[in-house]
């Protein structure tokens, strides 16, 4: 936790009220996103309960698994849920995009919280590897459902990946409540804090939200309390009535389980698109289209490779796969965190508390310096920013400003006097070839400018082996994966 967010949290705790993190919405939201709330059953790795799914906010669609402990239930349940996410994707991936260009839009699904993203991930690994044909075959919709849904569990890792958002962590990262992250998990909670009812302090309303019977938990496990009172004897009754083999007293004990399933879900699924009005209320972030363009050509990617018949992920990646990909993750998070502070001013205000950027007001400035040091002369104009932030940077620094990121500007000198800190900055860049910079092509006196270490710069991807030539001491090279049934046996599905 930052600085800035500790204070936050105690604003929020003094006011009653959560205090925003964030002046922009650093994620993007679809015009029209697949809301998924999935229930699972307690005590069960990936035994799939119920889901309540949809793109319109009136018309959720319910799926019920009533025997969840059957297996061949799991995949029938799996089979109707391929048919409302599958027709959602397909609806991004109509025609071939145009050459060099990703497709103009992309899926994007979103549950509650971190908890549901990882049981998307785990029922997709369950169902990817499903053989549609022999003793245990399945519609050929259910491996194809498990390949998106572990294709969408995988981007999460990519810092910034929008295909796959858990709305508990949308929220959080933009709003800081007065209680634990850990109590953040809980989206009813988090959204008291955020957005409390008339007459309710953010303190009341998460309180409220305790309560399972008024505020359900939004999953992926339904509450204790439930399944002991409810859920258990509903199971037992349609378990007995298809075992008499009465189909009225089937057909009557599963619209129960509907019922009792519906009261769970549908208290969550308002809440989850009120947190979807509150982000879409923050302007987006600049750089947001950026990180979409990089989901949707993603996207795009993967429906290539599986138009081409290209095999499911394997369930472990080869040494040199898994190096590339830590690689690129580590570049994406460093790639979002230089972003955000460019973005946002109040991201940037934590880089200035630990003097890593500074704010201040240009008192000075020669656009017609020049450089004679060196066999040619260059333009090179200097700055003089006054400036309250303490400043720790030491001479030949080199910084960047977020209004002016293509221009260098190198530190030449600080000076601290007893209530200001004076820092000259020598620019290069973005000023063309004339021998004065031309006007608005660096900052001017009295211009409000903030520079800081950040950086963005192209960096070359790291050198790896290829497959081929993994050495012995990351296990030689792999064997070419071919899917096999042992690929779908797994303990817990």
């Amino acid at each position: 936790m930052t600085l800035l967010t500790a204070l936050a949290r105690v604003a929020a705790a003094e006011t009653g009220r959560a205090q925003p993190t964030k002046t922009r919405r650093h994620l993007h939201l679809s015009a029209r996103p697949l809301v998924l709330i999935p229930l699972q059953l307690a005590g069960e790795a990936c035994a799939p309960l119920a889901v309540m799914a949809g793109e319109d906010r009136a018309k959720p669609l319910q799926l019920t698994v009533y025997e969840p402990r059957d297996r061949a239930r799991r995949f029938e349940f799996a089979a109707g849920l391929a048919e409302t996410v599958l027709g959602y994707i397909d609806g991004y991936a109509g025609a071939d995009p145009a050459d060099g260009e990703p497709y103009p839009d992309a899926p994007q699904l979103l549950v509650p919280n971190a908890g549901a993203a990882a049981f998307t991930r785990m029922l997709g690994r369950s169902t990817r590897f499903r053989q549609v044909t022999g003793e245990y075959a399945v519609p050929a919709a259910v491996p194809l459902l498990g390949r998106w849904l572990s294709y969408f569990g995988e981007r999460t890792e990519v810092t910034g990946s929008a295909l796959l958002t858990p709305l508990t962590a949308a929220l959080a990262d933009h709003w800081a409540t007065g209680q634990s992250a850990m109590e953040d998990a809980n989206l009813a909670a988090l959204l008291g804090w955020i957005d409390p009812p008339d007459g309710m302090t953010g303190l009341e309303a998460a309180r409220a939200a305790e309560d399972p019977v008024r505020c359900p938990p939004a999953g992926p496990v339904t509450d204790p309390s439930f399944d002991n009172e409810v859920l258990d004897h509903l199971v037992r009754v349609v378990r007995n009535a298809t075992a008499a083999g009465d189909e009225v007293a089937l057909a009557r004990a599963q619209a129960a389980m509907d019922a009792a399933l519906r009261s769970q879900l549908e208290p969550t699924w308002e809440l989850m698109w009120r947190a979807v009005d509150l982000l879409r209320a923050l302007p987006e972030a600049a750089s947001v289209p950026e990180r979409w363009k990089s989901d949707r050509w993603s996207f795009t990617n993967q429906v290539g490779w599986l138009r081409e018949g290209g095999a499911p992920q394997p369930r472990r990646d080869g040494a040199v796969a898994a190096a590339r990909r830590l690689a690129r993750l580590e570049r994406e998070q460093q790639r979002l965190a230089v972003q955000r502070a460019y973005d946002d001013p109040l991201v940037m205000a934590e880089y200035r508390l630990t003097g890593e950027a500074f704010a201040g007001t240009v008192t000075a400035a020669d656009p017609a310096r020049l450089d004679t040091s060196g066999k040619r002369t260059t333009l090179r104009p200097v700055i003089v920013v006054e400036t309250a932030d303490e400043v720790v940077l030491e001479p030949g620094a080199i910084l960047r400003s977020p209004d002016r990121p293509a221009q260098d500007a190198r530190v030449m000198t600080v000076t601290v006097t007893e209530r200001r800190t004076e820092v000259t900055l020598e620019l290069k860049g973005g000023m063309g070839r004339a021998k004065v910079a031309p006007p608005g092509s660096m900052p001017e006196p009295g211009d409000e400018v903030t520079f800081t270490t950040l950086r963005d710069d192209f960096q070359p991807a790291a050198a790896f082996p290829e497959r081929e030539d993994t050495p012995w001491t990351h296990g030689g090279p792999p064997q070419e994966y071919v899917p096999t049934d042992d690929d779908a046996r797994e303990d817990w599905s």
